[in-house]
């Protein structure tokens, strides 16, 4: 089974969505298909013995779609390229609406003054301005519907053609009965004046309602493109070329020819080209784009590189380990096209309703017009009657456009996802972003997580008259010849502060207890509380039990017959955890913390950043039951973990959220990935979800209401009670400012603050 993504032109609403994804199903050897209205792309899962992406374009061909495969190439070059296509599209647009807009403005500002010469306002106007408007108006309508127009009448062509019916048929059918009904009064006046009110036409109709709905069509469209500026800023970080070390000489190449193993030179202010990692050199790289972290990053040999980063200072060499669609800004771009193509479940409402929602419409239509026929005749006249209904008929046909409907969701869905990943959060899919905003319950794991997952040295306390330095550096000269991670933990915080080294002679390594050394002709011990006792030294060992209860390893330095300093070693909670813990509880989300460390320890991390529930000591299996056990409570649960041991309560958790600190990770793993392991991104990403499901959810609200109000009121529901009626001119802008309104508000997530 084959999966391709098709790019799709000449689909303009979701029912164009819907008749595609129909007309693809029934082909042979087709399995699934999703059409995206907002992305205008169509994925679809085959079988290449039965079908081929050509057959599927002929296949949606005759009802005015194409699909094109999307080829294989530089994703930056096949965004522009789209990206062109789509501004040259506009641009025939506008000067369409253009040409149609003072004809509109003539039209309607006769419509107005018709209107106050009804209700005198004004005096009728002298015979020949009559005239000149009365033949002036068929040659505008025939102008804008045949030239400005000509999309609808396609679509009234499709539909008696192919039975196939969209929002062009509706827009078609109700301004060419608009066109015709006005041509035939005016071809026949004086037969039909016995009959009609023959001063009265509809021509203005046509004129403006294409107008607007052009107009409309063409905010949408350029509305539209704006939501997908996260893809296009993703795409700018990718560097053009590369300077790579050929033959002992630097060479600047483009950069889809680095290979494995090249040496890439990256001079200060230079983007990195792919992933790889530092041989020579060391430097701050800005990591601002790929992670959301303001900070710069220092880069040194044996670190990681990330393509699309920033080299601020200094000069790099470094291997290429991973290169073209490896990468992990191809990863992230990849994975955020997909997910902005992704369909939401609450989508699946909105896809339903439209499927059926054109039929139904033309029915009602045809409904209203025979009612004021037949039941308007008898008490208004047959002239009186026959205006109502068509104005009726044209304007539900106008007013019902699904468009505002199908655009609901998947722009908010783009705007959201893409703003996610502008700060480090990545989505899955629109599924995972719905499943995140119904999340009440987080559970984390300590190491990695909440902690920083390395030892460090948070607390010395000097027994000695000796200066803190002078203690440091004995301990510094000592734990520097030792293996144990808890001696890179004091050699990395002696580096940090300049802490200087010390010859040692006699060094040895006292397993299970410590170290000893010799260090300007006095020896030294650093060691647990056993290799004091052993050495006979009197000291208090209570003094450390508070701190051990904090999950703080002391490291005890003495001579021969005294306790100089005790140095504390932990992995110390991550910068901003508490913060982060505090913004989920604002959420109304609770957090457990689990992990496999000592109660103690566990519970002292607790209590310093506000984590409710503690579950320590436990096994990866036991993380998969106390999640299944939240679950059976009625929480939704939001699992964050490294994604190695805590796997099986990831994949347990509604939404499994992986910490990634850098390449290594696989991102597609998990539902949710936070760039950089940063907690603080956990109560965004539930941010995120819940104002992109709140922005959904008003966009469908939207939508539904503009329909239901506006279907009875243009169908003359309420014209025996209050005489309310719908002008079909007012329908079209209606409809027209619907799907603007919608795209308008989805885009206002952009401007949120996460």
């Amino acid at each position: 089974m084959q999966h391709i993504t098709l790019t799709v032109t000449g689909m303009h609403c979701a029912s164009c969505s819907s008749i595609i994804e129909r007309t693809l199903k029934k082909q042979k050897g087709i399995e699934k298909v999703e059409v995206n209205n907002a992305t205008e792309r169509a994925s679809v899962s085959y079988d290449e013995r039965h079908i081929s992406p050509t057959e599927m374009s002929k296949s949606v061909e005759p009802l005015g779609y194409t699909l094109h495969a999307e080829v294989e190439k530089n994703a930056a070059i096949t965004v522009n390229h789209q990206k062109e296509e789509k501004l040259r599209e506009l641009k025939s647009q506008w000067l369409l609406v253009l040409s149609a807009l003072p004809l509109a403005a003539f039209s309607f500002l006769v419509m107005g003054i018709d209107v106050l010469v009804q209700f005198h306002f004004l005096p009728a106007l002298p015979h020949t301005a009559t005239e000149v408007v009365h033949h002036l108006l068929p040659l505008m309508a025939t102008y804008v519907l045949f030239v400005v127009g000509k999309p609808y009448l396609l679509g009234v062509y499709r539909f008696f053609r192919y039975g196939k019916a969209n929002m062009d048929t509706l827009i078609g059918i109700g301004t060419v009965a608009a066109y015709l009904y006005s041509f035939t009064v005016s071809a026949f006046a004086e037969p039909l004046s016995a009959y009609l009110n023959v001063e009265h036409t509809y021509y203005d109709v046509t004129i403006v309602v294409i107008t607007f709905i052009a107009l409309g069509k063409y905010l949408e469209a350029r509305a539209k493109l704006k939501t997908g500026d996260a893809i296009e800023k993703l795409l700018t970080l990718q560097a053009k070329t590369a300077l790579v070390v050929r033959n002992g000489n630097e060479v600047e190449i483009p950069v889809e020819q680095v290979v494995h193993g090249d040496k890439i030179v990256v001079k200060p202010g230079s983007r990195i080209p792919v992933d790889g990692e530092v041989v020579e050199g060391s430097s701050f790289i800005d990591e601002a784009m790929i992670t959301g972290e303001p900070m710069p990053v220092e880069k040194k040999v044996g670190d990681a590189v990330v393509a699309g980063t920033v080299n601020t200072d200094g000069s790099l060499v470094f291997k290429a380990t991973k290169v073209g669609s490896e990468t992990l800004l191809a990863h992230i771009i990849k994975m955020v096209e997909d997910a902005q193509g992704s369909k939401a479940p609450i989508q699946a409402l909105a896809d339903k309703i439209s499927a059926i929602f054109v039929p139904i419409v033309l029915v009602l239509a045809f409904f209203s017009l025979t009612v004021w026929l037949s039941v308007g005749t008898s008490y208004l006249g047959f002239s009186v009657a026959l205006s109502l209904g068509l104005a009726s008929f044209v304007g539900i046909l106008v007013i019902a456009c699904p468009c505002a409907l199908g655009l609901a969701t998947p722009t908010a869905i783009i705007v959201g996802v893409g703003k996610g990943a502008s700060a480090g959060i990545l989505v899955k899919d629109a599924a995972t972003l719905e499943k995140l905003y119904k999340v009440t319950a987080v559970v984390v794991d300590k190491t990695g997580t909440i902690t920083k997952g390395k030892p460090e040295l948070v607390d010395v306390t000097n027994h000695s008259s000796l200066p803190n330095e002078d203690v440091l550096s004995v301990l510094l000269s000592l734990e520097q010849k030792s293996e144990h991670p808890i001696a890179h933990a004091i050699t990395s915080y002696a580096k940090e502060h300049g802490i200087p080294k010390k010859e040692v002679a006699g060094f040895e390594n006292m397993k299970g207890r410590g170290v000893t050394g010799t260090i300007g002709g006095a020896t030294y011990y650093a060691g647990n509380e056993r290799l004091v006792q052993e050495l006979g030294i009197l000291f208090d060992t209570s003094l450390l039990t508070s701190e051990t209860k904090k999950g703080r390893t002391p490291i005890i330095l003495t001579d021969k017959t005294h306790v100089l300093a005790v140095a504390y070693v932990a992995d110390a909670v991550k910068d901003g955890a508490k913060e982060a813990i505090s913004a989920l509880h604002a959420l109304g989300v609770s957090v457990t913390m689990l992990t496999g460390d000592d109660k103690n320890t566990a519970e002292h991390i607790a209590r310093e950043v506000g984590i409710d529930t503690v579950i320590a000591q436990v096994l990866p299996e036991e993380k998969l039951k106390a999640v299944k056990e939240l679950q059976s409570k009625g929480h939704v649960v939001a699992m964050a973990g490294d994604g190695v041991n805590d796997a099986p309560a990831l994949a347990q958790a509604d939404v499994g959220i992986a910490m990634a600190t850098g390449t290594d990770v696989a991102i597609e793993s998990a539902g949710i990935t936070l760039l950089h392991g940063d907690i603080s991104k956990l109560a965004k990403a539930i941010k995120l979800s819940k104002m992109t499901m709140r922005g959904i959810k008003q966009n469908l609200f939207w939508a539904f209401i503009y329909n239901l109000v506006g279907i009875p009121l243009a169908g003359g529901l309420f014209y025996p009670f209050f005489g309310w009626t719908l002008s079909p001119v007012f329908a079209g802008a209606a409809m027209a400012f619907s799907s603007v309104s919608v795209v308008g508000n989805s885009l206002r997530l952009k401007t949120k603050k996460l």
